[in-house]
């Protein structure tokens, strides 16, 4: 069977067959040159399988980045005299079919002598993550029973809401499709909080995650289904990646501001013509291409315009656009199959939230985490597993504790707490102020508030610590309801040397299946990208077909509902003769091993 696309030059393939061939070189690769705008997940995975895929000499792959260091959102750094910071993690499950494929050819920052993937691995192995508290209420209390408890109606609201049709529930928001019981419910609580959900965000985007993840509904509860990297994720999958490639040869160049690509547009091809760019000086270091030339263009950021605050001072709310944004609108000008980015971009009022790092310098406040969590963070393995959420915050304050230490260097007894709100409009509920507004030190007293330090306490031990918010306008954008052509394929019809990267480009499978605010879905664009354009002989790997596989289905609607048996309305008679119809098949050993019988 022939997987569909909507690109004749891309195969999509499963299993190991393909997975495991080292590619050929294409011909003519020796002709070309390669450009990569950004330096976010994308276009590093995009470098990484020009020169171990397509076999480009690496000195022939130039990457331009408005920023003075590479990782897009994928950061994690010190400020200097203010402490860490992180505008967020990426949670990680075990089908990430691309970047995992990746990731196995990499050396690990940590260890040399394994790959990324190797020390990724034995993390887990050794660690398994899991939480022992999702959320809390009433100042540090736990709420969470572990269960979803939907009961049988939200349950069948939710199989019915996986099987729509992806054009029904275009431009359609979640609470235009969900019912006000499930939106009150806690599985609304623990999916809206762990995947930054709004209630008007898209309904299609929901759609897709629940049938891209639908192999891990069990182990949503108590995060069970997730792994992370035993140090910050900067260190851990973006400099492996930036090392490999400098080591090849390619060349980076810091303050670039791309502003446009020029192309030529007829009816049989379209080819990118010139990149149009300045340095941070100003100056004019636009560049002319040829057919030759390779353009990767990261379309769009869900960090563009982050403002950073500290102890004293708020995050300020950038609401203008520029960078990714601007390079997008002045592309898609061009052409009406390059995407349409207002619908992403252009209300930051719904497609915003704030996050905090902060850094616990004293051991009184772990005291307080590991009453919640029942671990201490100075073992070196799982604190929380992932986030908590105070569920009575009026900021819808979530918080998390990766493996400590988290940055190379951090004092043993420092624990950074990464602290996220998704409501960043209204006042707290010990800071009488929008989130927004707020210091780093007054996030810090919210925070210790809801994790329950008495009230008494709350200024000394938020005067150990220090703090670093920053508001991100575009940080949900991905999420906005939105129809198809509203992002432009990763590689547009009949498009001869360029393509699109990211969150904001269109996979090539046929129907998407692959999930935004993923890094797997930066690296999946990356790898179509670079197959397609480069004529590599073997195929991408489909998204893992856990939707299609009646096992995880079955198990799906058991865990959704908690154990309980599935409630058939059908008479007596009927469900008799359908039992004995079932009696003595393999579809009745699989029911019962399913829990279903």
């Amino acid at each position: 069977m022939k997987i569909k696309t909507h690109d004749e030059r891309l195969t999509l393939t499963n299993g190991t067959y393909h997975a495991l061939v080292h590619a050929r070189k294409p011909k003519g690769i020796e002709d070309k040159k390669a450009y990569l705008i950004g330096t976010g997940i994308g276009a590093l995975a995009a470098g990484c399988f020009l020169i171990r895929d397509a076999h480009m000499d690496g000195s022939k792959i130039v990457f331009l980045e408005q920023l003075d260091i590479p990782g897009g959102s994928l950061d994690g750094a010190v400020m200097q005299n203010a402490g860490y910071v992180a505008r967020g993690g990426r949670e990680m499950g075990q089908c990430f079919e691309v970047l995992w494929n990746l990731f196995s050819s990499l050396p690990s920052t940590e260890d040399p002598n394994m790959t990324v993937l190797d020390h990724l691995y034995y993390t887990n192995l050794e660690d398994p993550n899991y939480s022992n508290c999702r959320i809390t209420k009433e100042r540090g209390v736990r709420y969470d029973n572990g269960k979803f408890n939907l009961g049988q109606e939200l349950a069948k609201e939710l199989a019915m809401f996986v099987a729509t049709a992806d054009e029904v529930l275009e431009n359609k928001t979640i609470e235009d499709v969900f019912s006000d019981e499930l939106l009150d419910s806690d599985f609304w609580t623990y999916w809206r909080t762990m995947f930054a959900f709004e209630n008007w965000h898209s309904a299609l985007e929901m759609k897709l995650y629940m049938n891209r993840f639908i192999h891990h509904v069990g182990g949503l509860p108590n995060l069970s289904a997730l792994q992370f990297s035993r140090h910050d994720q900067y260190t851990s999958f973006v400099m492996p990646m930036v090392k490999y490639l400098k080591e090849n040869g390619a060349t980076f160049r810091y303050g670039v501001n791309v502003n446009n690509v020029e192309f030529a547009i007829s009816q049989e091809k379209k080819v990118a013509t010139k990149i149009v760019a300045v340095d941070k000086e100003g100056t004019d270091i636009s560049i002319d291409l040829s057919e030759n030339d390779l353009v990767f263009i990261t379309n769009g950021s869900m960090t563009e315009g982050s403002g950073y605050g500290d102890d004293n001072t708020p995050a300020p709310f950038n609401k203008e656009l520029g960078g990714c944004w601007t390079l997008w609108k002045n592309i898609a000008d061009q052409c009406d199959e390059f995407g349409r980015p207002d619908k992403f971009c252009g209300e930051p009022e719904k497609s915003n939230w704030e996050s905090c790092t902060v850094t616990c310098h004293d051991e009184r406040v772990p005291q307080y985490i590991e009453k919640i969590t029942k671990r201490s963070p100075y073992t070196g393995r799982t604190v929380t597993g992932g986030i908590v959420t105070a569920l009575d915050s009026s900021w819808l304050m979530s918080w998390t504790i990766n493996r400590q230490e988290q940055y190379y260097g951090q004092p043993e007894k420092d624990v950074v707490v990464w602290v996220y709100g998704l409501f960043s409009d209204v006042p707290g509920d010990y800071i009488k102020k929008p989130m927004r507004d707020c210091t780093g030190k007054e996030i810090t007293k919210e925070w210790l508030y809801h994790i329950g330090v008495p009230v008494d306490e709350i200024e000394e031990l938020a005067n150990t610590c220090t703090a670093i918010p920053v508001m991100m306008p575009f940080i949900t954008s991905q999420f906005m309801p939105r129809e198809s052509g509203d992002r432009p394929y990763v590689v547009p019809k009949n498009a001869v040397n360029f393509a699109f990267l990211g969150q904001f480009a269109e996979t090539l499978d046929d129907p998407g299946r692959d999930t935004v605010f993923t890094i797997e879905y930066s690296g999946r664009t990356a790898m179509e990208a670079v197959y397609v354009l480069t004529g590599v002989e073997k195929g991408v790997p489909e998204v893992f077909a856990s939707r299609y596989d009646i096992r995880y289905l079955l198990s799906a609607g058991v865990c959704l509902l908690d154990g309980e048996k599935l409630e058939l309305d059908l008479p007596p008679i009927k469900k008799s003769k359908i039992m004995k119809q079932l009696a003595g098949t393999d579809i009745e050993v699989m029911l019962k091993d399913c829990g279903i019988l």
